[in-house]
């Protein structure tokens, strides 16, 4: 075969990631998120409301099986990891909501689709969120070793025993604030972190970072924010869950709105 009449081979073409900054937001914003993902929640209720009843469904599921095996006091741990990995569990709404801002039709609930999008780096950011939540288990682990002072409790008594019983303030004061740390700095770096990976073909540690700067730069609103996530989760887990139904799209779709507010490509 004559060399010269071999077809030649073309290079990929190389995609530059987009420059994104912050833009900074007021505190009427945060209700503004909340009213546009009300009316997401309302345009795409069929799947938004079998997303959220799927979620609700698992964890039913997850609380009756550690019910029957005498696991009760597990419960309010998943609770609380329930908030640090609650920005990967909306993946399906925040897609919902970009195809419902171009217009575009709901087939589905799309979670496979958001996924597919950017997986390996979101995958790295579910790592580090499951990381932070370990972080937390340990260093309760750790505290209680040092701070617990009375014989150690039953299983199925450690939490009341504990947490509520007000006679291990040390121990509970300093597992508050590991947790309030460990949650912020969760709250922070994931933020807006999955919706930004899922429209930029950027890695994780950039959108990490585009996350946290999103927070700090606007702290007071993005307080605001998260009051109101953990007021309206915590509602729904004071529901035995089905509040939830409605709550995690709300919040799923408004922190769509959220990430379109914050962050700007120039």
């Amino acid at each position: 075969m004559n060399p010269n009449l071999t077809t030649p081979v073309t290079a990929p073409p190389v995609v530059t990631p987009p420059t994104l900054a912050i833009n900074r937001i007021t505190f009427n914003q945060p209700w503004e998120w909340l009213d546009k993902g009300w009316r997401d929640l309302k345009q795409a209720h069929r799947y938004s409301l079998i997303y959220g009843g799927a979620i609700v469904c698992l964890s039913i599921l997850i609380t009756l099986g550690l019910i029957l095996e005498g696991l009760f006091f597990i419960v309010p741990f998943l609770a609380a990891g329930f908030y640090l990995m609650a920005p990967i569990i909306g993946l399906g709404l925040y897609q919902m909501s970009a195809h419902l801002e171009r217009g575009e039709p709901l087939q589905h609930c799309h979670a496979l689709e958001a996924w597919r999008r950017n997986h390996s780096q979101l995958a790295m950011l579910t790592a580090a969120l499951i990381i932070i939540m370990q972080c937390w288990m340990m260093a309760n682990f750790v505290l209680f070793a040092l701070l617990y002072t009375n014989l150690h409790p039953p299983l199925e008594q450690f939490f009341n025993t504990v947490f509520l019983s007000g006679d291990n303030y040390p121990f509970v004061f300093a597992s508050l604030l590991v947790g309030f740390v460990l949650a912020w700095v969760a709250y922070a770096i994931s933020a807006i972190s999955v919706p930004l990976l899922m429209d930029h073909p950027i890695d994780g540690l950039t959108a990490m970072r585009l996350s946290v700067q999103a927070v700090w730069h606007n702290l007071g609103p993005m307080t605001l924010w998260a009051g109101l996530i953990v007021l309206l989760v915590g509602i729904g887990l004071l529901t035995f869950y089905i509040g939830l139904v409605v709550a995690l799209p709300l919040i799923g779709h408004a922190t769509w709105h959220a990430y379109r507010d914050l962050i700007k490509q120039v």
